[in-house]
């Protein structure tokens, strides 16, 4: 019995090393497990960024585009208005009704027929009323 409680806190000590030690082991194993998870994840995540990433700019370029294209219909509108000889007829005639002019006045000096000069008058009239 001597013997035995001379070698227990060597035993002790000895078996709190060895589960120390598969605990370690243990432990190492989940971070490890765990440290490939995270990678997997980073992976993945790094792909779905640059997929996102690519699609933003691809349809930034688009709008981009479409921007331009705006911008060129806008000024061929703008150029088409400014060029239109019934504009500058409507505007005439409504300059026209605003000093006083009466319908056969505004159909003899613009070109339009009667019920556009009728239109453009009642319009007017309208407007400053």
């Amino acid at each position: 019995m001597a013997d035995w409680l001379d070698i227990a806190p060597w035993a002790l000590t000895a078996g709190s090393l060895i589960l120390l030690s598969v605990q370690a082991i243990l432990n190492r194993r989940r971070i490890q497990q765990l440290e490939n998870r995270f990678r997997e994840r980073l992976e993945t995540v790094g792909r779905e960024l640059h997929a996102t990433s690519s699609g933003s700019m691809g349809v930034g370029q688009r709008v981009i585009a479409c921007e331009r294209s705006l911008h060129e219909l806008r000024a061929a509108v703008d150029e088409m208005r400014q060029n239109d000889p019934l504009r500058i007829s409507y505007d005439e005639a409504s300059r026209l009704v605003d000093l006083g002019a009466d319908i056969d006045d505004l159909m003899n000096t613009c070109g339009i027929s009667r019920p556009e000069a009728e239109l453009v008058s009642a319009l007017r009239r309208r407007q400053v009323a």
